[in-house]
């Protein structure tokens, strides 16, 4: 096979999902927006629910289709996004729960489908999404009355724990929403990690599931394994790949791998990257080509059938630190020519 294999280890994933919920006292839900950062809604959501997960979030109603389709109806599905001017028809048909950020979505929502499940999301500081405090104070008897599933906010610095950020976010979630009769929600992966005090009703880890930092106990579920086209001696004095961008100063042997920056292989990870062979590390050299990446394996005793980017010796957090990027993008960025492999 010519594609590099990725392997998506749901086993791992669900182990991350229970060694975070094992840190709350309250429900823990999953994050599977963007087609489970990128590995798949529909297979990493039937796993969680197998664990017991029944609480699901996206960022666009078309997501939350497709998990309803992958689910059934035994699962409440929440949209970041809201209600949307050209949701309503997703929303209403498949169940979907709005999670309202503005007072033109709540307007929208309450006139074109009444009486249908949704929560609100407050902005605390982050100014991204939600609904302002001071909005929050004038339509809060409102919302009441309608009964929402839930009212959420979201860190900013979750991911550095000393952040004053935090704890500000904090103050003010608390001081808009205490004694509220309602399910309250705070905590990502990194609110999680922060304690007892950031989790509420509902924690929602996301990058965490998938082996992502800022949980740094997390089992790897992700595997790279890309094979190599061809090998070839290179001279002393000899240039591999587009400009001229690395010179052989011994007599070397290079492997060139099938993958690149189209199979979302961030192009300026090339000149700090490293793959394994085994338990050996190689140095990439050249760049990142669309299809393609150079590696030298003078060092190895015989030419490699296949050598791993993601796995046991690298995260996808120390890609992402080779390119000066966040793990998170390593993740999504995985692209489509990949062979995937399962195991569950």
């Amino acid at each position: 096979m010519a594609s590099a294999t990725l392997t998506l280890d749901l086993n791992a994933l669900a182990q991350n999902w229970r060694d975070l919920n094992n840190q709350t006292a309250c429900e823990t839900a999953a994050v599977v927006k963007a087609n489970g950062y990128g590995l798949g809604a529909p297979a990493v959501a039937r796993r969680l629910a197998r664990e017991g997960v029944r609480r699901f979030f996206v960022a666009v109603a078309e997501e939350g289709a497709v998990l309803r389709s992958a689910l059934g109806q035994n699962a409440e599905i929440f949209v970041f996004s809201g209600h949307m001017p050209t949701g309503t028809n997703l929303i209403r048909d498949h169940q979907l729960i709005p999670l309202l950020n503005s007072v033109d979505q709540m307007l929208r929502h309450f006139e074109i489908l009444p009486g249908h499940p949704f929560g609100v999301q407050i902005d605390t500081g982050m100014n991204r999404l939600g609904v302002e405090p001071s909005e929050w104070a004038a339509v809060k008897d409102m919302l009441l009355s309608q009964g929402p599933r839930l009212v959420m906010s979201h860190l900013a610095c979750a991911d550095d724990p000393q952040h004053p950020m935090n704890a500000e976010q904090l103050r003010v979630f608390r001081g808009l929403t205490d004694g509220l009769n309602i399910p309250r929600s705070l905590a990502a992966t990194g609110g999680i990690l922060l304690g007892p005090a950031y989790h509420f009703d509902l924690c929602r880890p996301g990058i965490g599931l998938y082996g992502g930092l800022p949980f740094a106990d997390a089992s790897p579920v992700v595997t790279l394994d890309i094979p190599v086209i061809q090998c070839r001696d290179v001279a002393v004095g000899e240039t591999v790949g587009y400009a001229n961008s690395w010179t052989a100063t011994v007599p070397s042997r290079i492997a060139t791998i099938s993958a690149g920056y189209a199979d979302g292989l961030i192009r300026a990870m090339g000149p700090n990257a490293h793959v394994h062979a085994g338990d050996q590390r190689v140095p990439c050299v050249g760049r990142v080509s669309m299809d393609l990446i150079t590696v030298d394996v003078t060092n190895l005793d015989d030419d490699p059938t296949h050598l791993q980017l993601i796995g046991r010796h690298q995260s996808v957090d120390t890609i992402a630190d080779m390119a000066g990027t966040i793990g998170y993008e390593i993740l999504t960025s995985l692209g489509n020519r990949y062979a995937r492999r399962v195991i569950e």
